[in-house]
C-alpha cells in the first residue's frame, strides 16, 4: 500500500489520513486540522500533499481532549505534549507524568468552584458586586493592598503571592 491510500484498519500500517484519525477519536477532521496549527499533533505530507498521521497521533488526540475537558487551556497542553517524543504514542508512564503536572491545579480550581457555589446563595439579589468584602467579586480582598478602585480580577497579571 502506497503512502498516498487512506489507511483504514490497524493491520494496514503505521499511517492514517486525516478522515482516519477522525473517525477513529470522533474529533471533526476542522478539530484535528486546527490541533495540528496549534503545534499540539504533527503529521507528515504525502508527495500529494496530503495528511498522514502516525499511530500515535489518536492516543495524543485523547489526553487532548481529557485536558480540555478538566479545563486545561491550550497553551498548558502544547507544553506539556512537547515534553514527549513525537516518534511513538505516549505511553501510561508519560500520561502519568502529564496528569500529575494537572492535578495541583485542578485541586485549586474545584476548590474555588465549590466556594463559589457554597457562596453564590448569599450574593444573589445584592446586586453590587463592588462591596470590599464581596466573597465573589473580590475573594480574600487580596487587592485591597493595591489601593482603592476597581481591578481586574482575572487579567492574569496580578499575582496573589506578591506583597
Amino acid at each position: 500500500m502506497t503512502a498516498e491510500k487512506s489507511v483504514s484498519g490497524p493491520a494496514n500500517g503505521a499511517v492514517l489520513s486525516v478522515g482516519d484519525v477522525a473517525a477513529r477519536t470522533g474529533v471533526a477532521v476542522s478539530a484535528i486540522h486546527f490541533y495540528e496549527r496549534q503545534g499540539l499533533i504533527h503529521s507528515i505530507r504525502t508527495q500529494g500533499n496530503q495528511r498522514r498521521f502516525n499511530r500515535g497521533v489518536l492516543r495524543r488526540i485523547g489526553i487532548i481532549k481529557v485536558a480540555q475537558r478538566t479545563g486545561i487551556p491550550l497553551n498548558e497542553i502544547r507544553e506539556a505534549l512537547s515534553s514527549l517524543p513525537i516518534d511513538r504514542p505516549p505511553s501510561a508512564r508519560d500520561w502519568r507524568n502529564l496528569s500529575s503536572r494537572w492535578r495541583d491545579d485542578l485541586n485549586t480550581r474545584i476548590e474555588q468552584l465549590t466556594r463559589l457555589r457554597d457562596q453564590l446563595g448569599t450574593c444573589i439579589g445584592c446586586g453590587c458586586l463592588s462591596l470590599s468584602d464581596c466573597p465573589l467579586r473580590n475573594p480574600d480582598d487580596y487587592l485591597a493592598r493595591d489601593g482603592a478602585g476597581a481591578r481586574l480580577l482575572e487579567s492574569g497579571g496580578h499575582d496573589e503571592g506578591a506583597t
